[in-house]
């Protein structure tokens, strides 16, 4: 055997019941599995080149973020602790129907600044991403060779990725990024990109309901494309069109569209957000729960936090951002446009803010891409505006005008007893929705599975521990139609994760949220060590996870 994980507690991603057993691994597999027995004859032991005496510690599967802003990062940071550490050994990413492939250079170059917030713009001189792809084949590609002849061990990623095909991108290079219906031959091209991202291993569709473009497609268009989804088996993943005051009507348009189109829908940081929505989560479960019995194939994911996080353009009403970066640009530096957008934002509620009227105390500033604009990170647009001696909305404008819409935000409107009660559910999986820039980040890039082993599992008992692994690892890999991966059973890969039941917590909080987590000193990546000892080792076994592969 390669490697032997001796007196291990195997946590094996079904749910059920824990047991105490070595486990063996040949080959990148897991190739034994020998249970503890209550009596009776006992095989031999297992001995191998590597043994771990993991006493006292727990083996799951790896686990899988199904909601992950990793698209620039993977190709930048062959480290990415940030995820690695957690235990993160599979990240679906292409979300938010925003992201770099399929695109022609115009798309290309659109995208990259409408999304700087989210992934960075990837031209920083000691970061920089030579963007010479253009298909989303082209991109995996790229991903299983990132750091070829880099010295390091291996030349793919840090973590295995999967990609959803963006439909806003999609709609950005073949209608552009207007405020219209697309015609006959626009969504005949749309559906031609689609299949094809779908043929060359994107393992569904995203979309960004509440970003330009995406949000300009009507439920006939979106229901076109889902159709097409559905034809090669992958799902349907829509952060969908209010989490505040439609909140449930968007939840019931994504249900219904995607049932007519007979696609498989997952629901992106399914969230009841603002006080409009304070207590309504069974409203949102009862909704889901309808739908399932009626035999409706849904599943969901969400971080375990109250904040969101997001850019400060995206609060914009959508018809401030017609036509692309360069033109919300524009209409902020013209004052009488300027003042119809704070009108909408303050006064109405704008649909980028859900429909809720923005309240600037509770939008926190994590990031910007220009240094001289530092300052503001860390205190809300409220704090930044007394601080100016001007009033929020002027702060707002100027920011996002000199930081050429790149400050991202934290958005501190949700519910407790909403996260705990969405967790519960029957379909719930864990997503990060992690974004990494900025200088002050969500604590969740760096802590959601940690925080759901050690908080809600272990400290809160929301979660017994089994149910909530089996969240994170087999559920998820069900959803991504994967066979051997999601499991600790004899033939499955071993991307495994040891991690101490006792002592594993996020390390990362709102204060430093770059701080990365405890009790978890091995990761494994296809047999080999990721963390070891609780350190990065310098293996790079991550490779893209395609459809049907």
């Amino acid at each position: 055997m390669d490697l032997v994980i001796r007196d291990v507690r195997v946590i094996d991603g079904t749910g059920g019941a824990s047991y105490r057993a070595d486990v063996t691994v040949t080959a990148g597999r897991i190739s034994a599995i020998r249970p503890e027995s209550g009596g009776g004859p006992r095989t031999p032991r297992p001995t191998g080149a590597r043994v771990v005496d993991a006493a006292g510690l727990a083996l799951a599967p790896g686990f899988i973020d199904m909601h992950a802003h990793s698209d620039l990062a993977l190709l930048r940071d062959p480290d990415h602790s940030a995820k690695a550490a957690q235990g993160v050994t599979l990240e679906v990413i292409g979300q938010d129907g925003l992201s770099y492939a399929p695109v022609d250079d115009a798309t290309l170059a659109q995208v990259r600044q409408a999304i700087a917030g989210w992934n960075g713009g990837g031209e920083d001189a000691a970061d920089s991403v030579d963007f010479d792809w253009r298909t989303v084949g082209e991109y995996l590609d790229r991903l299983d060779h990132a750091f070829e002849g880099r010295g390091f061990d291996g030349g793919g990623i840090a973590v295995n990725a999967a990609y959803l095909v963006p439909q806003g991108t999609v709609r950005a290079r073949v209608v552009g990024w207007d405020d219209r219906p697309a015609t006959g031959s626009e969504r005949a091209a749309m559906e031609r990109l689609v299949a094809e991202s779908l043929e060359q291993g994107a393992v569904g569709m995203s979309s960004g309901l509440t970003y330009t473009p995406g949000m300009y497609a009507d439920g006939a268009e979106l229901a076109a494309l889902c159709r097409v989804v559905a034809r090669y088996g992958g799902y349907y993943c829509p952060h969908h069109r209010s989490y505040g005051a439609g909140a449930l009507r968007a939840y019931e348009e994504m249900v219904t569209l995607t049932r007519r189109a007979g696609c498989a829908l997952h629901l992106a940081h399914a969230t009841m957000n603002f006080g409009v929505n304070k207590g309504k989560a069974p409203e949102l479960l009862g909704l889901l729960d309808r739908a399932l019995d009626a035999g409706a194939d849904i599943s969901l994911d969400t971080y375990p936090y109250t904040p969101g996080c997001t850019t400060l353009v995206a609060m914009l009403p959508s018809w401030a951002s017609e036509g692309g970066p360069g033109a919300i640009l524009e209409r902020l530096r013209d004052d009488a446009s300027a003042e119809r957008i704070r009108y909408v934002l303050e006064e109405v509620g704008a649909d980028g803010c859900h429909g809720v009227p923005i309240e600037w105390d509770t939008i926190e500033i994590s990031g910007v891409t220009d240094p001289a604009l530092a300052h503001h990170v860390g205190r809300t647009v409220a704090e930044a505006a007394a601080s100016a001696g001007e009033t929020p909305w002027t702060t707002a404008r100027r920011l996002l005008i000199e930081d050429r819409l790149g400050p991202t935000i934290l958005q501190h409107v949700g519910h407790e007893e909403n996260v705990r009660a969405i967790m519960r559910h029957r379909v719930h999986t864990g997503g990060s929705d992690g974004i990494l820039q900025g200088a002050k980040p969500h604590p969740r890039a760096y802590g959601t599975f940690p925080h759901y082993l050690g908080r809600y599992a272990r400290d809160l008992g929301v979660l017994p521990l089994e149910e909530c692994v089996a969240h994170l690892t087999a559920r998820p890999a069900a959803r991504l139609g994967l066979r051997d991966r999601g499991l600790v059973r004899v033939g499955h890969r071993a991307d495994l994760v040891l991690f101490d039941p006792d002592t594993v917590a996020a390390g990362s909080t709102f204060e430093a949220p770059r701080t990365l987590p405890v009790g978890i000193p091995y990761v494994l990546i296809d047999g080999r060590f990721v963390i070891e000892d609780g350190r990065r080792t310098d293996v790079l076994a991550g490779r893209s996870v395609r459809r049907g592969a």
